[in-house]
Formats: structure tokens, sequence, C-alpha cells
């Protein structure tokens, strides 16, 4: 495929949405000299950030609150937006009539000239992704890996353009992508994966469109099964040590020649590397240690990634300090949308932790965090659709907890953790201040998307981040 693929054609973007996806494929689509109409179920006041982005092509024909099958029968090529299911009815129409159906990251990897890195996994991706590339910059290279390549970031990890970067791009570069289990659904329908691909772990996610873990590992795994086999040029597989599929998959794919498979661990970081980097807990530290085996393998040697560490900052929404009020430490980790998620940052701080979660609720089984909240959290300030079967989980591992003679205590003190649902963020916060004392840590990790309360992650931690600074006011 070439650009100039799209030139006079007509092209639906289907799913303008949020987070700049549909926004990047229509100026490419535009800009390569075709007819684009954007069509998307959200109304124009809903998207309107996104269609800000697009004032300036006023020739771009807007069908918005719903789809019309007309759209779909005329146009020449469908440009489908990862949430959107293959089986969708409206894609239908488009097969029906022999329309071409691709998506945003399709269409990059039939363009891209540079060498791809790809980075998956359930929890630790986006942190991953963007550390992975800051050590491939260099703390003072000014973007440059080596010293004739750019070093690229974006994919899944954000706002941050695929297409309309893609004429800048070189052979010489490097693109570090953040890809989800939507889009490698979208890359195996055209058989690629990247040259680099890394799975961070996998734990039960989007089971709301999967149904099961099986099917979700399986839209994980095309990460790696379409990577090109050359003994000239292998492909470079990265599992985690510590991730049980991780592991197995490690041992699967090693057998297969023309590939190179490598495994990180935690303990592969010497307390030197670790001196430098920041972030808290052990789940972080693995994160650390995916980037830099992606980094030694592009031989960034290790006082490079020393230098670099120090300027590298927690990601918005991930374990992001917001601030320290009277001796309280209050974190916005919103982009935990899995009972795991949440887990690993609970399991981050030795201070007594007072979590705020609860949410959209995605099918997914809460038994292990109500047993750490349990063991670990002093309090659980719960919301949303979510909040009473979490509840439930904690109550009963308490009850287990006090049926043990040897067991009455938890860890955080003599106290039981004590259980609360709230009907707002505003009332989760207020109820967190007053319970919190110099010590406590008052962290929003929680454990579901954000649909039912809030449009997206972002502002359901940007609305907590503003109810923690009127504190200070």
């Amino acid at each position: 495929m070439k650009k100039d693929f799209f030139t006079g054609k007509k092209v639906l973007i289907m799913g303008l949405g949020r987070f700049g996806g549909g926004v990047d494929s229509a100026k490419f689509a535009h800009n390569a000299g075709a007819n684009v109409t954007v069509t998307d179920l959200a109304s124009a006041e809903q998207l309107a950030e996104s269609l800000s982005e697009l004032e300036e092509f006023d020739d771009i024909e807007y069908h918005l609150g719903s789809h019309a099958a007309s759209d779909f029968e005329k146009t020449d090529i469908v440009v489908v937006n990862p949430a959107v299911p293959a089986e969708n009815d409206f894609l239908k129409i488009a097969r029906k009539n022999n329309k071409f159906i691709t998506s945003q990251i399709n269409i990059f990897f039939e363009l891209c000239p540079a060498q791809i890195i790809g980075i998956t996994g359930a929890n630790g991706k986006s942190t991953t992704t963007a550390l992975t590339a800051h050590l491939l910059k260099g703390a003072s290279d000014e973007r440059r890996a080596t010293s004739d390549g750019t070093v690229w970031l974006s994919g899944n990890i954000g706002n941050e353009p695929l297409l309309t970067v893609t004429d800048r791009i070189t052979p010489d570069d490097l693109v570090v992508l953040e890809l989800s289990s939507f889009q490698l659904e979208q890359l195996a329908q055209i058989k690629k994966s990247p040259n680099v691909a890394l799975l961070t772990n996998l734990t039960p996610n989007h089971l709301d469109r999967y149904g099961t873990f099986d099917n979700y590992c399986a839209a994980k795994e095309n990460i790696f099964k379409f990577q090109k086999l050359d003994e000239n040029s292998p492909a470079v597989s990265i599992f985690n040590a510590e991730d049980e599929i991780g592991a197995e998959w490690f041992d699967r794919y090693s057998k297969d020649t023309g590939r190179t498979c490598l495994k990180f661990s935690p303990d592969d970081i010497s307390e030197e590397i670790r001196g430098w980097f920041s972030l808290p807990g052990r789940a972080n530290l693995s994160n650390l240690a995916a980037a830099v085996c992606i980094a030694r393998h592009f031989a960034v040697a290790d006082e490079r990634i020393k230098a670099a560490l120090p300027a590298f900052k927690p990601l918005p929404h991930r374990l992001e300090l917001v601030a320290e009020i009277n001796g309280v430490s209050w974190y916005n980790d919103s982009k935990a949308t899995t009972p795991e998620s949440a887990i690993t940052a609970i399991e981050a701080f030795e201070k007594p932790v007072i979590l705020i979660a609860g949410g959209y609720d995605k099918n997914l089984p809460f038994g292990q965090l109500g047993k750490i909240i349990a063991q670990n959290a002093k309090a659980a300030i719960l919301i949303g659709q979510t909040a009473t079967k979490i509840a439930e989980t904690i109550t009963m591992s308490l009850r287990a907890k006090r049926s043990n003679l040897k067991s009455r205590v938890t860890s955080h003190g003599s106290r039981a953790t004590k259980v609360q649902v709230v009907d707002s963020l505003t009332e989760a916060v207020n109820l967190a201040r007053q319970l919190a004392i110099a010590g406590d840590v008052v962290l929003l990790s929680p454990a579901c998307a954000s649909y039912d309360m809030f449009d997206n992650f972002q502002q359901r931690g940007n609305e907590f981040t503003k109810l923690v600074q009127k504190i200070n006011t």
C-alpha cells in the first residue's frame, strides 16, 4: 500500500473517538487526496475536542449520533476505530458490498519504513512503552537513538499521531508503539507483527468483549504470530520471566528458527540502576527491566541508561503523585482499569493505603483484589457499578480472616479494613480526607473502566486531581 492508494477515493472514518486515532486517520486521508466522511455514534457535543482538531478541513463531511447503512454501501474505503468489533453490523454491510476495510494501525504498518518495536500486555504497557522510548532516545540526545536515527513514540499510549508523521519517518529510525488487543486483532487481518515485540504480562481484561480469558490472550498473541522469521535478521520476541503465560510462550516460541527470544525480570536490574529509578513498586521494576531489555538489544550501554533514568517521570494517571497535604500522599492511578493493576498499585506502598476504587463493570473477577484490600488497605471507598461487588469480596475476605485465629490482625494494624460505598468521586475524596492521617497514602486505583461515570480514565483522573487540589485552597 502507498499513500496515493487513497487519492480520489471515498474514505469513511468509522469512529472519530476522543483519543486522537480517528482525527489522525481523517487528516491522513484528507491530505492523501481522499473525499472524507466521518461517522460516529457519539454526538458533536461529545466529540467537541476531536472535532476542533479538524476545523481547518472544511470539506470533511460528518454523520454523527448514529451510523447509516448507505455510508457503508457508497464508500470505497472504511477506516475502523479499534474499539469497533469485527462482527459489527455496519462492517458486515461494507464487506457484503466489497468495500476495502482497514484501520489506522494497519495503514501505518503498511507505510512505515522504519523498524517497529511493539509493546503489549494487560498491565504496565504504557509505562514500559514510554520508558523504552526514553531510554532509546537517551537523556541528552534529543530523540536520537543512534547517530543517524530518530525514535518515535506512539500507538495506544495516547493522542500521538501515527499516520500524519509517516512522511517524516526514515528507514534508520525506530518506532516504539503501545499496542492494544484491539489493534493487534486488526493487524492479524493483514498478518503483520512488529519487528521487536514485547509482552509485559497477561491477566484478565476486556472480558465484556472477549468473553473468556483465552480469547483475550489469543488477541494479545498476535504481537508475535506474524513476525518475519529470517535467520539473517531474526525477529525479536521478549517475555516476562515472572508471568505464567509469558514464560509458557517463551518456551514455545524459542523453538522457532529465525526468532530471538529474550526474557526479563526485576531481578535483572542492578542496585546501581535501581537507584536512578524513582517509580514505586516491584511492578514498575518489571517495567524498567522490560525497557532495559529492549535498550540493551539496541546496544544502549548501562551508563547511558543510568544517565537517562532521572529525567523519566510517571505518565499521567499511572501512580502519579498529585500532592502531599498535611503528611498525606495523594496518588492518581486512574489508568488502573483491571483488578490486577489495582493490586499492583496497592502493593507498591509500604504505608497505610486508603483506596478509592470501582467503576464500569467489564465482568472481571474481584476475588483476589478483595483479598489484597483486606490484607493491605486501611480503608476502601467504593464508587460506580462495581462498588457493591468489590465490597462483597472485601467483606468475604475479612470474614475468612477473622475465622482464622492465627490471622486476626491485618497487616496495617489491629483494626479491620473500613469499607464504604459512596455515590460519587467527590464523596470518595471527601471521605478519604476525613480518614487520612499523616503518613497515609490515598490512592485512586479503580480496578475498573470509567464509562459508568466518566467519558474515559483521563477525565476520571483529572477530576480526582482537581478535587485533591481544592483541599489545599
